[in-house]
């Protein structure tokens, strides 16, 4: 992996733990940490040794707390239309590697679009989720107006948008913004215990598993089911598919390859 500015990466046994390290500004996501996302993003996919993905925030007070305003303020009108932040989340949950947002305080404007980018999250009883961007006037330019409503709803993506409330952790996972809530010492041992059982799968299904979904929620379901059927003949010409099989008749824990 490459030198990155703002990001502590660390590869426990296949899941690389992704640490925002701009606490003492409760890990404000200026231009220079969204390049390193974007980077971490291109090289985790050629990265075999990678298999689950972890992002947290540093500290216990922010996963990030939004855009680093004085970047926005100064930043011209007209690289509005460049791919910027939107480009470099689209990429991040394009990746073919699961992704787990842990959510450790804080994740509001751009750090609750990067949360959303994530395959899934997981929260401390901490955190605290919004899309904020009304309140200075602008709206979330990161995919959150896409991505909030596939999530939770159009009503409820509006009501979030329009208002800026900021909610706790607990609603977040009634509306279905975050998969999981636990105590907040407990978040980066529960995170670890989702991506391993991540690992334990065989990596080729969860890879075309995470594709189908993902497409299938940007077309029709005609052609979803459409998707999935030839994404499982092609599961079904893998070793990985023998191997799995073979170990659950023979009673034993399956050897996956990714082949």
């Amino acid at each position: 992996m490459g030198t990155y500015r703002n990001l502590i990466l660390e590869n426990r046994e296949g899941i690389l733990l992704v640490t925002i390290n701009r606490a003492e500004v409760r890990n404000a996501l200026n231009w220079e940490t969204w390049e390193d996302i974007g980077q971490l993003a291109k090289e985790i996919n050629n990265d075999e040794s990678v298999k689950v993905v972890i992002i947290t925030g540093a500290g216990d007070k922010a996963f990030a707390a939004g855009a680093d305003l004085r970047w926005l303020l100064e930043r011209p009108s007209i690289e509005a239309l460049e791919p910027g932040v939107q480009g470099v989340l689209t990429e991040l949950e394009n990746t073919i590697k699961p992704i787990i947002a842990a959510v450790n305080g804080f994740a509001l404007g751009g750090g609750c679009e990067l949360a959303m980018a994530c395959d899934l999250r997981v929260s401390s009883e901490r955190g605290k989720f919004g899309l904020v961007e009304p309140t200075v006037g602008i709206l979330p330019g990161g995919g959150g107006t896409q991505r909030l409503p596939r999530l939770v709803g159009k009503g409820k993506a509006k009501e979030l948008i329009f208002t800026g409330d900021i909610i706790d952790a607990v609603e977040a996972e009634r509306i279905g913004l975050v998969n999981k809530v636990v105590p907040h010492d407990q978040l980066l041992v529960a995170s670890f215990e989702m991506a391993k059982k991540i690992t334990a799968k065989a990596p080729l299904a969860i890879r075309m598993a995470k594709k189908v979904i993902d497409m299938g929620m940007a077309t029709d379901f005609p052609t979803g089911l459409a998707l999935e059927k030839l994404s499982q003949a092609f599961l079904n010409g893998t070793s990985d598919r023998t191997e799995g099989m073979t170990a659950f008749l023979e009673k034993r824990k399956p050897n996956f390859q990714g082949k």
